[in-house]
C-alpha cells in the first residue's frame, strides 16, 4: 500500500546546487556550505519516506477501504491522499485513474493542480524575503507591486500583510470574471481603482485571486526573477519539491500527470487562466512533494522555513465568520474560522489548525493539519466535485479520537450537497478562489 519514495543524491545535487546560484561569480561553495549541503540532503531522504512505524491514532486499513469507495463515485475519477503523523509521512497512495476509462492509475507521483492552496506558497515566499529583510509586511504594498491600484488610493494605505490576508476592502473576487474572458491580469489590477471600497484597508476580510497575484510581482521586483524561479530555487528545491512546477507546461510535461475533468467524469482542457495568477492558483505537484511542503509547514525544516517565519503567516488576522456558512455541515467540528498570510485556521473540536483548500476547473486540493502534534492530511483529485473534501474531516477526527461521521457522505445523502463547489475556493469557471 506504501512506497518508499528517496531521493537520495538528488536531493544532494538540488541543495548543491541552490547554493551554486547563491556563491558569488560562480565560486565553488565552501566546506561549510557543502556540511550543510549534505545535512539538508539527509533531512529530507529522511523525511520523504514513508514511516508506518509512526503509525499511532489513525486506522488506515479503514480510511483506505473509504478511499476506494469514494473514487468509486461517479463524480470522481482520480485522487492522491497523503497523511502525516508525529512530523513523519506515514501514507501515500494514489486511487482510480489518471484520466476516465484509460486504465493509467493515480500513483503518489502522479502531479495535480494545487490550485488555491498555492496561496501558501506566495505568503510563504513573500514572508521569507521579509526575513531576509528585502521587504516589510508593515509598507504599503504599492511600494512593491505598482500594478495594484485600489479604490480612492488606497494602495497606498493597504499593506503587504493586508494583500496576503485578503484586507483590500474590495469585493469579493473582484475581476475574477474578467480574468476568466482572457484579460491580463496586471491590467485587470490597475483597473481596481474604479471600484467601490467595501471597507477601509486592514479591516474587513474578501477573498481575492487578480489582487492578491500582485504577491508575484512583489517576489519578481524584490528579487529580479521570474516568480516561477524564485519559489523553486527557495522554496521547492530546499525543501525536495521535485515535481513542483508553476506553469501548464510543468503539468502537462510530467511524466504521470492527472487530467481534468466534470463532475460527471467528462474530460476538460487544461485551463490557462489560473497560471496567469501563480501566486494565487499556479502550483502543481504530486502527493508526495505536496506532503513534504505540509511537513515543512509543520516546522520540520527550519532551515528553509523558520519558526518566526512560520508563526507569522500562520497567525490569525482577521475572523472570516462566512466560512462557517460554506462549510455549515461540518460546524459540530469547525469553530472560530480565521484567516492569516494565505492560510486559514481554525478551532477544531477544541485543537488549533491550519490548512487551506483549493479548486480550478477539472481538480480539487486540500491540505489541513496541526502543527502543535505535526499530523495531518493531504489530497488532490482530478474532478470537480467537493464530496471528496470531507475526508480531511475523518482523518482529523481519528487522530482527536472523536465520534465517526460520515463526512464523506459514502453512506447517506452521497452528493446531495458536495458537488456544489467551495464557493470561495474553487476558480475558473467553478465560482471562485
Amino acid at each position: 500500500m506504501e512506497r518508499q519514495h528517496l531521493i537520495g543524491f538528488g536531493i544532494f545535487a538540488l541543495v548543491v546546487g541552490s547554493l551554486a546560484l547563491a556563491t558569488p561569480h560562480g565560486a565553488a561553495p565552501s566546506s561549510d556550505e557543502r556540511e550543510l549541503a549534505d545535512q539538508q540532503a539527509a533531512t529530507r531522504a529522511r523525511l520523504v519516506q514513508v514511516v508506518p512505524a509512526r503509525r499511532r491514532d489513525i486506522d488506515y486499513a479503514a480510511l483506505d477501504a473509504r478511499f476506494q469507495r469514494m473514487v468509486q463515485k461517479p463524480s470522481m475519477v482520480g485522487m492522491a491522499v497523503g497523511i502525516v503523523e508525529g512530523g513523519r509521512i506515514t501514507f501515500l497512495h494514489g486511487y482510480g485513474e489518471t484520466l476516465a476509462d484509460s486504465a493509467e492509475p493515480v500513483t503518489p507521483g502522479t502531479v495535480f493542480r494545487w490550485a488555491s492552496v498555492s496561496k501558501g506558497v506566495a505568503a510563504t515566499m513573500v514572508a521569507k524575503l521579509a526575513e531576509q529583510g528585502k521587504l516589510s509586511l508593515g509598507e504599503p504594498v504599492s511600494r512593491h507591486a505598482p500594478s495594484l491600484k485600489l479604490p480612492g488610493g488606497n494602495e497606498a494605505r493597504a499593506t503587504v500583510a493586508d494583500l496576503l490576508s485578503h484586507r483590500l476592502g474590495l469585493y469579493r473576487n473582484a475581476y475574477d470574471n474578467k480574468l476568466e474572458e482572457g484579460q491580463a491580469a496586471p491590467m485587470l489590477r490597475s483597473s481596481l481603482a474604479a471600484l467601490n471600497s467595501i471597507c477601509a484597508p486592514g479591516t474587513c476580510w474578501s477573498y481575492q485571486n487578480v489582487a492578491f497575484d500582485a504577491a508575484s510581482e512583489i517576489v519578481e521586483r524584490t528579487t529580479g526573477q521570474p516568480y516561477r524561479r524564485v519559489v523553486k530555487r527557495s522554496l521547492f528545491d530546499p525543501i525536495g519539491m521535485t515535481s513542483a512546477s508553476v506553469t501548464r507546461k510543468g503539468l502537462q510535461s510530467a511524466k504521470s500527470w492527472a487530467r481534468p475533468h466534470s463532475v460527471g467524469g467528462r474530460p476538460l482542457e487544461v485551463n490557462d487562466i489560473y497560471y496567469g495568477v501563480p501566486a494565487a492558483g499556479g502550483i502543481n505537484s504530486n502527493i508526495k512533494d505536496m506532503s513534504l511542503w505540509m511537513l515543512a509547514q509543520m516546522g520540520e525544516m527550519p532551515a528553509v522555513l523558520s519558526p518566526r517565519l512560520l508563526d507569522t503567516i500562520h497567525a490569525p488576522l482577521v475572523a472570516t465568520p462566512n466560512e462557517r456558512g460554506r462549510l455549515r455541515k461540518f460546524l459540530e467540528r469547525l469553530k472560530d474560522p480565521e484567516y492569516g498570510m494565505g492560510w486559514r485556521s481554525y478551532d477544531y473540536a477544541g485543537h488549533r489548525i491550519v490548512g487551506h483548500r483549493g479548486g480550478v476547473n477539472g481538480y480539487r486540493s486540500l491540505i489541513l493539519f496541526d502543527p502543535k502534534l505535526k499530523c495531518g492530511v493531504v489530497a488532490l483529485w482530478n474532478s470537480n466535485t467537493s464530496q471528496a473534501g470531507g475526508l480531511e474531516f475523518e482523518v482529523m477526527d481519528m487522530l482527536y479520537h472523536l465520534p465517526f461521521r460520515d463526512w464523506m457522505e459514502l453512506d447517506g445523502k452521497a452528493g446531495s450537497v458536495a458537488t456544489r463547489p467551495e464557493a470561495e475556493e474553487a476558480n475558473s469557471g467553478s465560482g471562485s478562489a
